[in-house]
């Protein structure tokens, strides 16, 4: 997370006036300054952001150190009524290293962002000077930002660099300090700021990954070209439709993933071999139970015998009866065999 406290100056010259940025160069400039305080503030809450001028009477300290955007607003409404005279971009470069210089926390890494919306004169057109300024600054790990717009995009032919190309090349430390060229088109120049190199670092550190949360730099280099982002939308303005679309997009994926899932279950269960089923060989009876066993199988057979016993006793019986009533016919037909023989 970027730890830094940073001074932006702004233009306040007569060009301000201009309407080629809509609504006009300075109320666009006021957005890309409230934009510019959001995004350091929440990449980290210990950032601090200050504002001055440098046009009108000389160069002015609004605010310094600041962690509150009403103070932000209110020295942005301060200026608005002293718009006019012409830029001087070295004394304010200076005033504001200055002011950094006394920052509270020492911690706090250095950084100048400058707006420029008119042509450079006096000693900003001077490449030598710039770049002097320029390797001061870089002596002291202060990084600088150039915001060119409207009259302050240089137009450079061959390899020629420009001065503001050559200040930005000369105070560079490890690609701490970048150049913005914003030419006027129907996008608003904070929409082109929030996307540059500028502020890339802060927003990939406030901002999650999954929603864009690196800036893209590739449109605010003087092509004006649309800003890339998940679902085409900037999570840094509509952060709840931005998680919304991502969550939505989540839900889609867990259920394509289950029916994926599901379908490739009921395939294996369609293809997969029933196994067949393995007969367990019973178990061999302890000696207990063979004993048990044993006297068992001698139970059945007294029983047994005992049944076939009765059935010879009653067999037997039935015998007896039958002889006894043969005795009795044979006894009772001898008296008339004996009268019919006394007849004869």
């Amino acid at each position: 997370m970027p730890l830094e406290a940073t001074m932006m100056i702004i233009d306040n010259s007569e060009y301000m006036r201009n309407g080629d940025y809509q609504p006009t160069r300075w109320e666009a400039q006021k957005d890309a300054v409230n934009v510019v305080f959001q995004t350091k503030i929440d990449a980290n809450p210990e950032n601090t952001v200050g504002i001055m001028t440098m046009a009108g009477k000389g160069p002015e300290v609004l605010v310094t150190h600041s962690k509150d955007l009403g103070q932000i607003l209110q020295g942005l409404h301060k200026a608005s009524s002293n718009i006019g005279g012409q830029i001087d971009i070295p004394t304010a470069i200076a005033i504001a290293q200055l002011a950094l210089k006394h920052r509270e926390n020492k911690n706090l890494r250095q950084r100048i962002i400058v707006f420029v919306a008119s042509p450079l004169e006096a000693q900003a057109a001077d490449e030598k000077a710039m770049v002097k300024l320029a390797k001061k600054l870089k002596k002291n790990n202060v990084a600088v930002d150039i915001v060119s717009y409207g009259d302050g995009i240089e137009e450079t032919t061959g390899e020629e660099k420009g001065v503001l190309r050559a200040f930005v090349d000369s105070a560079s430390s490890g690609d701490n300090s970048h150049l913005v060229s914003i030419p006027p088109s129907t996008r608003l120049l904070s929409d082109v700021l929030i996307s540059s190199p500028i502020l890339s670092e802060d927003r990939s550190s406030s901002i999650p990954a999954e929603f864009g949360g690196s800036g893209d730099g590739a449109g605010a280099s003087g092509s004006g070209g649309a800003n890339q982002f998940e679902f085409g939308v900037d999570p840094s303005l509509d952060p709840e439709l931005a998680m919304a679309l991502q969550m939505s997009m989540q839900e889609a994926q867990a259920r394509e993933a289950a029916e994926a899932a599901a379908a490739a279950s009921n395939q294996a269960e369609t293809t997969t071999p029933i196994p067949p089923s393995n007969p367990t060989a019973p178990a061999e009876p302890t000696d207990d139970e063979e004993e048990r066993l044993l006297q068992q199988a001698l139970t059945m057979s007294q029983e047994h015998d005992d049944v076939e016993m009765q059935g010879a006793d009653e067999f037997d019986e039935d015998e007896d009866e039958e002889a006894a009533i043969a005795r009795a016919i044979e006894m009772s037909m001898r008296p008339q065999e004996d009268q019919q023989e006394d007849k004869k």
